[in-house]
């Protein structure tokens, strides 16, 4: 079976996301056949360093032997269950074992199927929390140039255009604050003075604050100085705004911390985990939250005031044994303080990039490097480019725009990391840019 002959059926029936279908005309979709640590490998034999970790999901590497062991060992014994009045052990484990990690006060695990799933968990509880507080507060503040998934509540808290402006009739009323505009001190300050701002005057009528800590994802990875979210939990507080930290990209290890907000100091009064909670295997993810938040809902039953949300695969048991896999390979392989390294060479390899004419900006945090182009007109669609260039060189990036981004998974070696900018450097003085 080759290639070719994979991508001419997919071709016929299958609607790829976020892609323009009439392009691959042009370029053939790319079947996969396998993968293994931080390779894919398709039906023509070619190999691809997956860079970017499948869609920022893939920690410890494909196909990995430990949670691959941990999968099968699950599958003999429960596929799944529904969670209205049933449990199981894996999703009590994976619960106690994120509370212990996650900020001190988050105490209970509510689940979802992927993280626009779980942004729509928070919003909708935000509201009832107020509303059982006796509190009518229907209105969401997030950052200017954010992203929080493609569903319609998801969709309605985020602000990239691109995303946005054909459903805006569809979407719940929405306000921005301006994101900081860099990772200064400087920078976070003024952004915080504009958030009190809005904060005096509309703070009433917000019932929460969502953010994606540090690092804005598909806004074009910009990122910001934890001194900005210290202080705009501290205001939220002030308001009594819930504060949504969508750490949907970032938990996990890849802003250097277990959780981004950890930099900050701060308990958020909802956490929204997905992408690396499984390490790329199964579709799974968790609001977590406070007592004070779960107790407005616990009562003799009231269906005004009970949470009446679900998901059919709620906690599903396979996922879940994929979760606390996920989570023992943390525990046994210092994988934080293995990053440390990598990131280091991720900073040094952004640097072959600096001064260059037609960067605009490098940056990093943890293990997300950044290489931000001026923007040409004479280059249409340069990230598409960029992309083709770099896979028919064995790597897997997919900018953002004029973004290059590289978020690997925690597996990638020194070399293979090095490799990666290579390639981009190559791809990039082949167009010329």
């Amino acid at each position: 079976m080759k290639n070719s002959e994979i991508s001419k059926r997919d071709m016929s029936v299958v609607w790829h996301p976020c892609t323009q279908m009439k392009d691959h005309e042009e370029f053939e979709i790319i079947p996969i056949q396998s993968g293994q640590g931080v390779y894919l490998t398709d039906f023509d034999g070619n190999s691809y360093i997956d860079a970017i970790s499948s869609w920022w999901v893939n920690l410890f590497g494909h196909s990995n032997p430990y949670i691959n062991t941990k999968i099968k060992e699950q599958l003999e014994n429960l596929e799944h269950v529904i969670l209205a009045g049933f449990t199981h052990e894996p999703i009590v484990r994976l619960s106690q074992r994120l509370v212990a990690l996650a900020p001190q006060g988050l105490s209970r695990c509510f689940y979802a199927d992927n993280g626009s799933s779980a942004v729509e968990v928070a919003l909708k509880m935000s509201y009832h929390a107020h509303k059982n507080s006796g509190k009518a507060k229907s209105l969401f503040l997030s950052l200017s140039n954010s992203y929080h998934g493609e569903t319609l509540g998801a969709l309605a808290v985020g602000d990239v255009a691109l995303y946005k402006e054909t459903y805006a009739p569809l979407l719940i009323h929405c306000i921005q604050t301006p994101v900081p505009c860099n990772q200064s001190m400087e920078a976070a300050l003024e952004a915080l003075q504009s958030l009190e701002v809005i904060l005096n005057l509309q703070g009433s009528e917000i019932s929460a604050f969502i953010v994606e800590p540090l690092v804005q994802g598909a806004g074009g990875m910009k990122m910001y100085h934890p001194y900005y979210l210290t202080h705009a939990k501290q205001l939220c507080k002030e308001y009594n705004v819930h504060f949504i930290a969508d750490e949907i990209m970032t938990g996990f290890g890849r802003t250097g911390t277990m959780f981004a907000c950890e930099q900050a100091g701060i308990t958020p009064d909802f956490l929204i985990l997905s992408k690396g909670l499984t390490g790329g295997y199964l579709p799974l993810s968790v609001v977590m939250t406070t007592e004070e938040i779960y107790n407005t809902f616990y009562c003799d039953y009231d269906p005004k005031r009970s949470f009446l949300h679900s998901h059919s695969y709620t906690g599903n048991a396979i996922a879940c044994a994929a979760a606390n896999a996920t989570l023992d390979i943390f525990e046994t392989n210092a994988c934080l303080e293995n990053n440390t390294v990598l990131s280091a060479i991720l900073v040094e390899e952004l640097e072959r990039f600096a001064g260059k004419t037609y960067v605009k900006e490098i940056r990093q945090c943890g293990m997300i490097g950044v290489i931000e182009l001026i923007e040409q007109t004479s280059h249409e669609r340069i990230g598409v480019k960029i992309h083709r260039h770099c896979l028919s060189n064995g790597v897997l990036i997919r900018p953002l725009g004029n973004v290059i981004y590289v978020m690997p998974p925690y597996v990638i070696t020194p070399k293979e990391l090095r490799r990666v900018f290579e390639v981009i450097d190559l791809a990039l003085t082949w167009l010329d840019v």
